[in-house]
């Protein structure tokens, strides 16, 4: 696996705080276990993202994000053909987690249904996140979580 992290510069800082953010990525390869290298890669990154940039946790906001990655890469695995790439970025103000995979078919997000046997997934994301997005890119699809923090 890959694993890419950048971070604030230890310099004075020149520019909008927008244009800094905590950014870790890592491919993963189906193998087994990953959902949990994935939720163990996003834990590392909030806690980065409280001691390093100060962020501010919800009561809900790490418990929502864990889940929100198992199901991304949950379906990035059963879905895809080939490796996906998990990225997750953030500051003080928002996190975003972008799971990138070789299909290019967007996912179904269908009504509440407690009688339906799967497909929950999306649902189970679109009521944790702020705002989610979904988009075909020329490696497949990009599917963004967006989590706004406590300011």
């Amino acid at each position: 696996m890959n694993e890419q992290a950048t971070s604030r510069p230890d310099g004075p800082f020149h520019g909008s705080p927008s244009s800094e953010v905590l950014l870790i990525a890592e491919v993963f390869d189906g193998e087994p276990g990953c959902i949990a290298q994935a939720r163990a890669l996003a834990d590392r990154f909030l806690a980065r993202l409280v001691a390093e940039w100060l962020a501010v946790l919800g009561e809900h906001t790490r418990s929502d994000l864990m889940l929100a990655v198992s199901e991304l890469i949950t379906n990035a695995d059963r879905y895809s053909h080939g490796p996906y790439l998990l990225e997750l970025e953030g500051d003080a103000r928002r996190i975003s987690v972008t799971v990138y995979d070789s299909s290019t078919a967007l996912p179904v997000l269908y009504s509440p249904d407690p009688a339906r046997l799967g497909g929950h997934g999306m649902e189970i994301v679109v009521a944790l996140c702020d705002r989610l997005t979904a988009e075909r890119v020329p490696v497949g699809k990009r599917i963004r979580a967006e989590f706004m923090l406590s300011t």
